[in-house]
């Protein structure tokens, strides 16, 4: 289970943004957290370059609603923004990928024993300040939350999960969202979280009770 973190800058809201957010990893979600109320989609490293999964999901959020890719600033960082422009569809009115950049600051995160191979912070170890003025500029104006924000409670709580009809009821949710009926539950989720808003969210639901 990820942890929370109450860290944010201080004084300030989290920001919505107009698109989702990617991140190398799940301790990089966890610190944008406490800056963004936004959508944010986690690669795991190089590991997404062989989950065609992930890859799909990636390319239909570029299409349909933008992505804001955010790599740590070291070299593996660097080389992963990079081959990653090569899958990606460009910026084309308004939706694509935009690259966003992190300063380079020397360090090591408190959790780690050792710095990493350049020696410097990762996404999660950047202060939430800098997270939130790299970010603003992509800042959404019209108030409107993103993404449907399923948790996993709440997953579970609509025989989504755990149940002997759940991967049933995850196929029928994935035809009436129009996403691919092959996802893994987590997938599903996820491209929910990313794709859909809440209420379409609910709609599915509520179709789901009636089929």
């Amino acid at each position: 289970m990820e942890r929370k973190t109450d860290e944010r800058p201080a004084g300030r809201a989290r920001l919505r943004l107009r698109c989702p957010v990617a991140v190398e990893g799940k301790y990089d979600k966890i610190k944008l957290s406490a800056v963004v109320e936004t959508p944010i989609l986690v690669l795991n490293g190089f590991s997404v370059f062989n989950d065609g999964e992930k890859k799909a999901l990636l390319r239909r959020v570029c299409r349909e609603t933008g992505l804001i890719l955010l790599t740590d600033s070291d070299r593996a960082g660097q080389f992963l923004r990079n081959k990653l422009k090569g899958l990606l569809p460009e910026d084309a009115e308004g939706k694509g990928v935009f690259q966003v950049y992190a300063p380079s600051v020397e360090g090591k995160e408190k959790r780690k024993q050792t710095p990493s191979a350049d020696g410097l912070l990762g996404i999660e170890g950047i202060d939430t300040d800098t997270l939130y003025r790299i970010l603003l500029p992509f800042a959404d104006e019209s108030g409107e939350v993103r993404g449907a924000n399923v948790t996993n409670e709440e997953w579970y709580a609509a025989g989504l999960s755990g149940g002997t009809n759940a991967s049933e009821r995850r196929r029928m949710l994935a035809r009436k969202a129009g996403l691919p009926e092959t996802l893994t539950g987590k997938a599903l989720r996820e491209a929910v979280n990313l794709l859909l808003t809440r209420e379409q969210f609910e709609d599915c639901l509520r179709w789901l009770e009636n089929a």
